[in-house]
């Protein structure tokens, strides 16, 4: 830039010739000798004739103190009112291309010297320019952010309601961010998979999980809308959440737990507490508050709005949550309060399915939290939960996750998961069941992943065997 800058002065200095009407019979050669003798000032307050009021001090002092090429009178002034002739103002034009010329070679030399450098990087930013003109051209939206998650099983299980069967199953999303201020977020989630009739299915399954399997909303390898909310600040620290499509960890402002929301197992995604944090799915709308690591969260869900409930209205099942939550540096905890009506009383029990006699309303309390570690290695984090729930009966839950974070090999990572979800039946048959899944995730790609994972489900509510399986699941991310 300062070549620039000096560049900028031979014409500020061939301007000062316009006023000049002198001849050259007029010169007073006694004025240029004086001017071209003087000793070159350094600062514009060396001029005892300027004032910081006058109308051009500020380009002198530019003159003076930035470019270094104007000199004054043998009497300490600059004479700026009076008229300048052809000489002095050669002189003073010759001072400045005497620097440019200066600044010109030590330019050239840095060239030469730099040369490979500012080759390689002249390249990247022609690069990037074309990268960005590319993006420009092909992008379907400038407020939309388009991501996807494709997962693929192969797998089985004995002694489950679906049989004993080994299946090949799939589940894709979708996901729209769009963003209108930059703080706000409306989502659109399409999504489809296959998984409610397999061993991994729907809700009489103890194995309804890859994710909550029961959300495919259209049906088995039908496309339906699997999320559409809408989330915006409206003070500080507030955050209001609605949708018609829309979950209840959706509009929490905190999830008490870092086990993996994708583990195999249906029953560790509910942070030990599958009522107090049910995941109720329909339309809703809630308030989150934040300060520091403080969080309070509340929301009103109904299914009333789904095809299967078509004949209801939202008044009807109905999830209602009030959370309070706080997170540290590598910490976070959260007590929640949740009330369930008839149609959204979850389950108790791995096999996803109260006894017709304990279906019902119920009051829920969770208290869930987790713990990472500085620094990955072989000590892991901890994701535990607890829950109670007082219908017709009480019933108690709990769980606890381990994640070893670049396991072997950096990217990949090992997961322990092992948890108990029953009630007091007044029996053999209703004793609660224990449950404990184990996986190993290789990371192939930034965008691929395979993760093998063995599971074990201890005799459910029916007092059938035991469940032993495997299964093998490839997340393709984009």
């Amino acid at each position: 830039m300062k070549l620039f800058q000096q560049l900028l002065v031979a014409p500020a200095a061939l301007g000062l010739l316009a006023p000049v009407a002198a001849t050259a019979a007029e010169v007073n050669m006694t004025g240029v000798n004086q001017y071209s003798t003087e000793e070159q000032v350094t600062s514009v307050s060396q001029f005892s004739d300027v004032r910081p009021t006058d109308w051009a001090y500020q380009a002198l002092s530019n003159l003076v103190e930035r470019y270094g090429c104007v000199a004054g009178y043998p009497d300490g002034t600059f004479k700026g009112r009076q008229a300048m002739t052809r000489y002095e103002a050669a002189a003073l034009l010759n001072a400045c291309l005497d620097r440019v010329t200066e600044v010109t070679d030590e330019l050239k030399r840095l060239m030469a010297e730099f040369e490979k450098e500012l080759a390689v990087l002249k390249g990247r930013v022609d690069g990037l320019e074309a990268k960005v003109k590319e993006l420009e051209a092909n992008q379907f939206s400038t407020t939309t952010k388009l991501s996807g998650i494709a997962t693929m099983t192969l797998g089985g299980a004995g002694n489950t309601t679906a049989g004993d069967k080994v299946t090949s199953n799939y589940d894709v999303r979708l996901i729209f961010d769009t963003s209108f201020t930059g703080e706000d977020l409306l989502r659109t989630t399409l999504r489809a998979g296959n998984f409610a009739s397999s061993p991994f299915g729907f809700r009489g399954n103890p194995l309804a999980g890859m994710e909550v399997a029961f959300e495919e909303p259209s049906g088995a390898n039908s496309v339906g809308i699997n999320r559409l909310f809408y989330q915006f600040p409206v003070a500080d620290g507030f955050k209001v959440t609605f949708g018609a499509r829309v979950r209840q960890d959706d509009m929490l402002a905190i999830w008490p737990s870092v086990y993996p929301g994708d583990s195999i197992l249906d029953v560790f995604t509910y942070a030990g507490s599958s009522n107090t944090y049910p995941l109720t799915l329909g339309a809703g709308a809630g308030v989150s508050w934040t300060s520091g690591g403080f969080s309070l969260s509340a929301l009103y869900l109904s299914r009333g709005d789904l095809a299967s409930d078509s004949t209801e209205g939202l008044g009807q099942g109905i999830t209602t949550t009030v959370q309070a939550g706080y997170t540290g540096e590598n910490w976070g905890a959260a007590l929640a309060y949740t009330y369930n009506d008839a149609d959204t009383a979850n389950t108790f029990q791995f096999a996803s399915r109260l006894p017709g006699a304990l279906s019902g309303e119920s009051n829920n309390i969770g208290l869930a939290g987790y713990w990472q570690p500085a620094d990955n290695g072989w000590i892991p984090s901890i994701s535990a939960g607890v829950g109670y729930a007082d219908f017709q009966r009480s019933a108690w839950s709990w769980y606890t996750g381990l994640q070893w974070s670049d396991m072997f090999l950096e990217g990949n990572a090992l997961g322990f998961a092992i948890g108990s979800n029953g009630y007091d039946g007044g029996g053999s048959n209703h004793d609660p069941g224990i449950g404990l899944e184990l996986w190993y995730k290789f990371q192939v790609t930034d965008n691929i992943s395979v993760t093998p994972a063995f599971f074990w489900v201890e005799n459910d509510v029916r007092g059938s065997s035991d469940i032993l399986g495997g299964v093998v699941k490839t997340t393709f991310k984009f």
